[in-house]
Order: structure tokens, then C-alpha cells, then sequence
């Protein structure tokens, strides 16, 4: 390491139990309460006003996140510094093992099941590489990042679990690594000609990408183009999704009066498509309310990387607010059919454990860039100021 822990030390000392508590951003804390409360009005109406199976599960899994948030949003942001690297690797060694081990659901293998949760790595990476890269470019000088050659250890840093999780196979989630990934690369500072050799290279592979595609993922391309050829196939799901959107008009059908998802006509409602259950009942008034609930949240996340000391807590903030940002846009442009469909949960609605946990635990990170945003940790050469 080009700087010892007793720097780190010497850098102030932490902030007391007491003092952290009352630098816990409240308002955020009650923004994302409101948001998981529209998830659980909206996973109680898809299962036809009952609790069970999924309100009920989803509620106790916030309350368990919401602990878990707390916690890591109390831990001092240095602690994450030093464990960035070795919290990576864990989850990289967690996606091989899903290669020998991992059980199979709806025809991917991508849980490891423990008997008492099943853990989907792939979610966790999603918070891990922002760590890892906030970490690495800490530790480089500004003129050292415009270098080609500090580019390399960060494209295997991505290409590596997206490739593990692509053979999954995943394609959603690997794409929206290498998404993340490439946008804490741009807030980094890497130059933008770069990208364009990146973006040159991705678009001369895509015959390969095309013929290395799964039967049913080069089916999903098709369908998102044309989805009339296979209205009862592989077209179904986006159509009924566009027919509940449509009809849910400017102000809904009202809460539980969702004909598509109450007749069952909406596949994976509690999940994938839990947006459009939304739009059903509330109409496009709910669906821009909602979005404006994210976009808040967005704006705190923004504002916690700008306010924060220190480069890590900086990139770290912008790189955890982008990838929940990605979360967002994909899941509904896909049920609006801007995008293939993609197995995307919609952060704190969708119904499911890994993800959850994964989201809450990704807000705690942030929340602790912003408790501990005036700490200083020093870069290589030079002191944070």
C-alpha cells in the first residue's frame, strides 16, 4: 500500500456512537420508508388484498434491512476503505461457487442456497465494485488516472463478475455491472476517447455477443422488437404490461382494481413487473409520483458525493447513487417496453430477499459517506484537505 493505517489514524479521530446517530440524514431515512410502503401496498394488492405470501415476507425483510442499514451507516467510512478489496473478492468467490454449487431457478443458476435465505451473489456485486473502484481510484494521484495503462485493473475489475454472471446466465445484471462500473470510471476522470474505443470494440462484437446469446435471451431482442410476433409466446409478458399501463389511464382504476394483475393476465407482478400493477390502479399520476420519490432520492445521493471530504466517500456516494439510478431505469423502461426484458427488481418494490438486503445495504454505504462526510482520508503523495 502506497499509505500506512497509522496515517488513516492520524487523519482525526472517529466520530463517537452518540454523535453519528444524530448525523443519520433523517428525511432520507423516512423518503425511503415511503417508498417501501408503496411497495408493500402494491405486492398486498397483487396478491389480491391479502398479506400473504409476499406483503407480509417483504415487510420483515425491510425491517431486517433497515437494521442493517443503520449499521453500516454507523460504521466508520474508513473501515469500508480498508475492506473494499476483500469485500469484492468475497463476492467474487461467492460467484464461483454459484458455478459449482448454485441452485436452479427459472432456468438460471444463480442463488446459493444456505437452507435459511438463498444469497444471489450477482446482487451483491453490484454494491461491491462500486466499493472497489472508489477505493482504487482513491489511492491514484489525478494525473496518474488519465494513464491507459490504470484502466486495465479497473476493465477486469468489471469484465470479470459480468462475465460470471453473464454465464449465469444473467444478461440484465451483467450489463448493468458493466454500466456502473463505466459511469464511477467517468466520474473518476478517464478520458471520454476511451470510452469511444470501448464503445467501437462493443459494437464490432456484436455478431459474436449475438451467436454466444442463449436461445430464449436472442428470443427477448426479437420480441422487444417486434413483441405482435409471438403475442402468446415470448411476446406476452410486454403486452399485457403495456395493456395494463395503457389502461390504467391518468388517474388508475383505484387501489385493488387492477383487472390485468387481479385476473392474472400480468406475469411475475410481485417482481418484474411490479411498476405496472402500480400504474394500473394509480395511472400515470401514480407512476410520475413514484418517480418522483426516486428522483429525491437521487438528488440526496448527489448531494451527500458532492458534500463528502474525502475521494472515496465521493466516488463511492455518486458510484451507489448511479447504480440505484440504474435499478430504476431499467426496470421501467423495460415494462414500458423501451428495453428488452431483464430480470431488473424495481429497488424497495419488487418483491425479493438479495435484492432487498443489497439495496438497503447500499443505502447504508451512503448514508455513512454522508455521518462521517467531513473525515479525511489520505491519497497517495498527498493529504485530503
Amino acid at each position: 500500500m502506497a499509505f500506512n493505517e497509522h496515517a488513516l489514524q492520524r487523519h482525526g479521530p472517529g466520530l463517537k456512537l452518540s454523535d453519528k446517530i444524530w448525523q443519520i440524514n433523517w428525511p432520507m431515512i423516512l423518503l425511503i420508508g415511503l417508498i417501501a410502503l408503496v411497495g408493500f401496498a402494491m405486492l398486498y394488492s397483487a396478491a389480491g388484498g391479502n398479506w400473504q405470501p409476499w406483503a407480509a415476507r417483504q415487510a420483515m425483510r425491510f425491517g431486517v434491512g433497515l437494521a442493517l442499514m443503520l449499521t453500516v451507516a454507523l460504521v466508520d467510512i474508513r473501515i469500508w476503505f480498508r475492506w473494499a478489496y476483500l469485500l469484492y473478492a468475497g463476492v467474487v468467490v461467492l460467484l464461483i461457487a454459484v458455478e459449482i454449487m448454485g441452485s436452479i431457478g427459472m432456468g438460471a443458476q444463480r442463488w446459493i442456497d444456505l437452507k435459511i435465505i438463498q444469497i444471489q451473489p450477482s446482487e451483491l456485486m453490484k454494491i461491491a465494485i462500486v466499493l472497489a473502484l472508489a477505493r482504487y481510484y482513491h489511492g491514484l494521484p489525478q494525473e496518474e488516472v488519465t494513464r491507459p495503462s490504470r484502466v486495465l485493473a479497473p476493465l477486469v475489475m468489471i469484465l470479470a463478475p459480468a462475465a460470471l454472471v453473464l454465464k449465469q446466465p444473467d444478461l440484465g445484471t451483467a450489463a448493468m455491472l458493466i454500466m456502473v462500473g463505466g459511469a464511477l470510471l467517468f466520474i473518476a476522470g478517464v478520458a471520454l476517447w476511451k470510452f469511444a474505443i470501448v464503445l467501437v470494440a462493443g459494437l464490432s462484437a456484436i455478431p459474436i455477443a449475438w451467436n454466444a446469446l442463449h436461445d430464449y435471451q436472442r428470443q427477448r431482442v426479437l420480441t422487444f422488437l417486434d413483441p405482435e410476433t409471438d403475442p402468446l409466446g415470448s411476446g406476452y409478458h410486454i403486452l399485457q404490461s403495456k395493456i395494463a399501463l395503457g389502461s390504467g389511464g391518468l388517474l388508475g382504476k383505484g387501489f385493488l382494481g387492477g383487472t390485468q394483475s387481479h385476473l392474472n393476465f400480468l406475469p411475475e407482478m410481485q417482481t418484474d413487473f411490479i411498476f405496472t400493477v402500480l400504474a394500473e390502479e394509480f395511472g400515470l399520476a401514480g407512476g410520475l409520483l413514484l418517480i418522483g420519490l426516486y428522483t429525491l432520492l437521487f438528488v440526496y445521493g448527489f448531494a451527500i458525493g458532492f458534500r463528502s471530504r474525502n475521494l472515496f466517500a465521493r466516488l463511492l456516494a455518486l458510484g451507489l447513487t448511479c447504480n440505484l439510478f440504474l435499478y430504476v431505469f431499467i426496470n421501467i423502461a423495460m415494462v414500458m417496453g423501451l428495453i428488452p426484458v431483464v430480470g431488473v427488481p424495481l429497488p424497495l418494490i419488487s418483491y425479493g430477499g438479495t435484492a432487498m438486503l443489497a439495496v438497503m445495504a447500499g443505502l447504508g454505504l451512503l448514508m455513512s459517506c454522508y455521518v462521517h462526510r467531513d473525515v479525511r482520508i489520505p491519497r497517495r503523495g498527498l493529504a485530503e484537505d
